[in-house]
């Protein structure tokens, strides 16, 4: 059982603190694969797919006989419920569209316009733990964004096919161009280029350490969206709060991984009691239950603070993945919380309203750094471009300035290129 601890400015440290994964020897083993397949391309890859999937691959596209195979294995009801969700999140990432603009002053036009990336990876994990929401939460933004080429890698199952509810999803998002291969493998495919598979300008999505770790080494070859780590949940619950609802929540984060991370902070005492008992018997009850509980058993805390708002100034510290305010006002609360990938709101929104239906993406930042990075989106997906133009007056007007700023950086070149134009 999980003791509640009460929070104080002795306990703020240990609270605060996370597990950090030494990555070295992962490092040094996806460097090897990256340039693995860097050398070997196609070769490589199905001997990777062999050994760390079990799978022999002959032709690494996913074929539009298996797309249609797998249209026939999903029930119509299910391909509904994977439709409705992609408009959700179409719907709320069409508002993340933005525009280029452009300023016209007196002898310049200074101006910034939008372009959508031209080719876009989406990794999506494979074998028995499929994702077919994650195939639409990275999908989707980037068909909004524009992004003309879209392929998505996953690691195929031991007979070399890839679930239907991932292919379906795939089909539904518009993607027609999918790959056989996983780990930090696929990640390299994509970044480089095989005999396949044309590179990428940017990979998104979620994955193990071995991806994670993939995505970090290639940044620069290409973009990335983030380098996520483990899962994680944090609840602030008042004395409303049903315990029985929470602990169903904290679960739903600790089931992905023995990583995971689950925490509640509350300002009820008797809750938080009531919350441990409830993890303990609801965990018993779960498909998942080593995992989930191993993970409760590592990095699970159950913090009573003095009120609502030490909570939330508590929450902007570890600045959660995904952030529970189930509390009678939620919405007031909100206005205390700068750092959270998602926040849910409410008794009524459980985390896995996000999670699949809602429409706010659900590949977050992790690991603290909500703090200073954002959920992936529209913006992921298109980059900018500023463009300047001066009439032969306004030059002349604005090289005094110029040069000055040139000369005083010991940059001669820089003065003389304006210099040679006004004494033209």
């Amino acid at each position: 059982m999980i003791v509640p601890v009460k929070y104080d400015k002795a306990s703020r440290a240990a609270i605060l603190a996370r597990d950090i994964l030494d990555t070295s020897a992962v490092e040094q083993s996806v460097s090897k694969i990256i340039a693995d397949v860097r050398e070997r391309g196609d070769e490589a890859l199905r001997e990777y797919t062999k050994k760390f999937d079990g799978a022999d691959i002959c032709s690494l596209a996913v074929t539009e006989e298996e797309f249609e195979a797998a249209e026939r294995k999903v029930s119509a009801q299910y391909k509904d419920v994977l439709a409705r969700s992609a408009e959700n999140i179409a719907a709320f990432h069409r508002a993340q569209l933005r525009k280029g603009f452009e300023i016209v002053q007196d002898g310049c036009v200074l101006g910034q316009k939008v372009t959508p990336l031209k080719s876009a990876g989406l990794y999506v994990p494979g074998g028995k733990a499929a994702y077919p929401s994650t195939v639409l939460m990275n999908a989707v933004p980037a068909k909004i964004a524009g992004v003309e080429r879209i392929v998505m890698v996953t690691p195929p199952l031991k007979d070399g096919s890839v679930k239907p509810e991932v292919l379906v999803a795939a089909r539904i998002a518009g993607i027609t161009e999918v790959y056989k291969v996983g780990g930090a493998q696929a990640v390299a495919a994509l970044a480089y280029g095989t005999q396949s598979i044309a590179r990428v300008d940017t990979i998104t999505g979620p994955g193990n350490i071995y991806v994670a770790t993939a995505k970090k080494l290639v940044y620069g070859v290409c973009g990335i969206d983030m380098i996520a780590g483990p899962s994680e949940i944090l609840i602030i619950a008042d004395g409303g709060a049903d315990a029985n609802c929470v602990a169903a929540d904290l679960l739903s984060q600790a089931e992905h991984d023995e990583l995971a991370t689950a925490v509640l902070i509350t300002d009820s005492a008797e809750l938080a009691e009531r919350v441990s008992a409830a993890l303990e018997e609801r965990l018993n009850g779960l498909s998942r239950r080593e995992i989930a509980g191993a993970s409760i058993e590592r990095n699970c805390k159950l913090i009573v603070t003095d009120d609502l708002y030490e909570a939330a100034e508590l929450s902007d510290e570890l600045a959660p993945e995904h952030l529970e305010l189930a509390v009678k006002e939620p919405f007031e609360l909100l206005k205390s919380i700068r750092n959270a990938g998602s926040v849910f709101l409410g008794y009524n929104t459980p985390e896995p309203v996000g999670d699949y239906y809602a429409g706010p993406n659900h590949t977050l930042p992790t690991s603290g750094t909500a703090r200073f990075s954002s959920p992936l989106g529209v913006e992921d997906f298109i980059k900018t471009t500023q463009y300047i133009y001066y009439t032969d007056q306004k030059l002349k007007e604005s090289a005094a300035d110029i040069i000055a700023f040139a000369e005083s950086e010991g940059l001669t070149a820089h003065a003389q290129s304006v210099e040679v134009r006004i004494k033209k």
